[in-house]
């Protein structure tokens, strides 16, 4: 009886608005690392962009939080929101994490391949504010998310390649300079993770497509 109410009832659909919301943060937090890693912004300035987009975020969080708690019909699983909210804000957490490294250790200037990470971390978020959306019509969109999610996890791929590439270089020209090595060898860790957050947003996206189609 339960669910025969629920099926009549209107679903919540404020969920996907602050989907799209906190993709959008995830979009300009990707492109403020990246004017950083490229040298187009100040490191000072870039820093600081991140860590108002992080705080953007938390706030769409919280508010998807919150709404999980206080809405009857919820899209889909509450757990399955509460699991995707909260994967898009680890993924701007990390970016933040990563913007603190480079304040803390004075970095100025960044290895070719971590320039490289920061396009890969770029598309990666542009893909995901491109699947978001499609949530709202999950049986018809099914196949163009999975297309989407597939593509996040080729570009986790190649930010993995990109890491071993550039930690192999990095030991290379840091022979006489272990500090420099080490440093740099802990960015290369931040901005690996960074896509590993990504990679968790498709697998969250991935299995409500499961779920639900």
């Amino acid at each position: 009886m339960l669910a025969w109410f629920r099926a009549l009832m209107p679903k919540e659909d404020r969920f996907f608005d602050l989907f799209e919301r906190h993709a959008a943060t995830l979009v300009d937090g990707a492109a403020a690392l990246r004017a950083l890693l490229d040298g187009t912004q100040d490191v000072p300035l870039a820093c600081r962009a991140i860590a108002e987009h992080e705080d953007r975020a938390d706030a769409i969080t919280r508010d998807a939080l919150l709404a999980v708690r206080r809405t009857f019909i919820t899209p889909f699983d509450r757990g399955d929101i509460q699991a995707l909210v909260t994967s898009l804000d680890d993924a701007i957490d990390q970016m933040l994490k990563t913007a603190k490294a480079v304040q803390l250790f004075e970095v100025t200037a960044f290895e070719p391949a971590m320039r490289e990470m920061g396009e890969v971390i770029q598309e990666a978020a542009a893909v995901i504010a491109q699947a978001l959306p499609k949530l709202r019509a999950l049986g018809e969109n099914a196949a163009a998310l999975n297309s989407l999610t597939e593509r996040v996890i080729q570009l986790e791929g190649r930010a993995d390649d990109l890491h071993n590439a550039g930690l192999k270089a990095l030991f290379r020209a840091s022979r006489q300079d272990p500090m420099a090595f080490l440093v740099g060898s802990e960015l290369y860790d931040h901005l690996e993770k960074v896509m590993d957050r990504f990679e968790d947003v498709a697998n969250q996206i991935s299995s409500i497509v499961v779920e639900h189609v």
